[in-house]
């Protein structure tokens, strides 16, 4: 049975290098496939104080896990050192025998970990492998933020449905657009670029058509550099009103659009849009459009854990009455958009019940409040 860590335990030291470790996990989040990004960091006490000597973060696709990874980096340095995970080290077989069984065997003497991993194969019985070898074991350090960052696989295994985060911009009258005007700019360039980074970071953006019709999107992540994190694209079109002259279907063949409709495959539109590269998602009707709770499972059974809804009132409202949203991320622009604006689902003075208030960040004159669900 996982047993909570000792304050008395937990030095101010381990809660640095933790902290380090949660950071380095998001170095491959929304890249290791099924497997949550997870960082371990080996560190050998020395004469001149402790050092770092050995690092690793879930490889790319999944393989190797990051224990592999910074014990292959220590080396020989790893035999009496303490290990920082993120994740409760794996204790099962696979392609690799279990990282548990590597740590033991590396003659890690301590490990400090975040938190539980809740895969019934493992829950437990990775500390257990290394408790019964005499290793010391301390659990839940700074939990909270290593299930921040592991919120999909952790969503996944707990409910088996796609973590879902709804990005919204609000002018400061609490507008999200102008009817008639396709895409207005609310927030500055900071607050872009860091939604740029929300999307590099999750595995599925998701909008509307109806936001596809107005604002013709492309939905990449253009960033210098992460071009190539971009996520998989997908559009709520029960009657498939998507163009084939739209920006998504146009680049759908460098980048996945996935199209979840209620229409029949043998509609000539079905037809265009399969040949035009995007992915058909057969998906359930509910209230005149998607069942989303099914939508969500059928996308984690695909093995998508994490989805950004980022377009469209109505789509925002129909996630949030259903009580599907797990984080909101809440950027404020600094001006008001007035006449003919678009009343926003929600703002930072009418959350939904049931959420707290996680951070508060700032990009330039916009202010970014992130709230997770209690």
């Amino acid at each position: 049975m996982n047993m909570p860590a000792s304050s008395s335990k937990v030095s101010e030291f381990d809660r640095r290098m933790m902290a380090a470790a949660i950071r380095y996990s998001f170095r491959h989040l929304g890249r290791t496939g099924t497997n949550p990004s997870v960082a371990t960091l080996i560190v050998r006490d020395t004469e001149a104080g402790p050092v770092i000597v050995g690092r690793g973060v879930t490889a790319i696709g999944g393989r190797p896990h990051a224990e592999t990874e910074a014990l292959a980096e220590a080396g020989e340095l790893a035999k009496g050192a303490t290990a920082y995970v993120t994740l409760e080290p794996c204790a099962h077989h696979g392609s690799t025998p279990p990282c548990a069984n590597a740590l033991v065997a590396a003659g890690i003497k301590r490990v400090v970990a975040a938190t539980t991993d809740p895969d019934h194969r493992v829950s437990g019985k990775g500390y257990a492998i290394l408790r019964e070898a005499g290793v010391e074991v301390l659990t839940d350090v700074y939990k909270a933020d290593a299930d921040f960052a592991m919120a999909g696989y952790l969503m996944q295994r707990n409910k088996n449905r796609a973590h879902v985060t709804l990005k919204m911009a609000l002018s400061a009258d609490g507008k999200i657009g102008r009817k008639g005007a396709g895409q207005v700019a609310i927030t500055g360039e900071e607050s872009r670029a860091a939604t740029h980074i929300l999307r590099a970071v999750s595995d599925v953006i998701l909008i509307g058509v109806e936001t596809a019709l107005a604002d013709d999107p492309e939905l990449t992540c253009r960033l210098p550099g992460l071009e190539s994190r971009s996520p998989v694209r997908l559009v709520l079109d029960s009657r498939l009103r998507l163009p084939l002259s739209s920006r998504l279907v146009q680049s759908a063949a460098t980048t996945p659009v996935i199209v979840a409709t209620t229409a029949s495959p043998d509609s000539a539109q079905y037809r265009a849009l399969s040949d035009a590269g995007c992915q058909l998602m057969a998906s359930e009707s509910a209230d005149g459009g998607i069942a989303l709770e099914e939508l969500l499972d059928d996308l984690a059974g695909r093995g998508y854990f994490t989805v950004m809804v980022e377009g469209g009132a109505r789509v925002a409202q129909s996630f949030l009455k259903a009580g599907l949203v797990d984080r909101i991320v809440l950027y404020t622009g600094p001006d008001a958009i007035g006449l003919h604006g678009v009343d926003a689902p929600l703002d930072a003075d009418d959350i939904p019940d049931g959420f707290r208030l996680a951070d508060t960040l700032f990009y330039g004159r916009d202010v970014c409040r992130i709230y997770e669900r209690i």
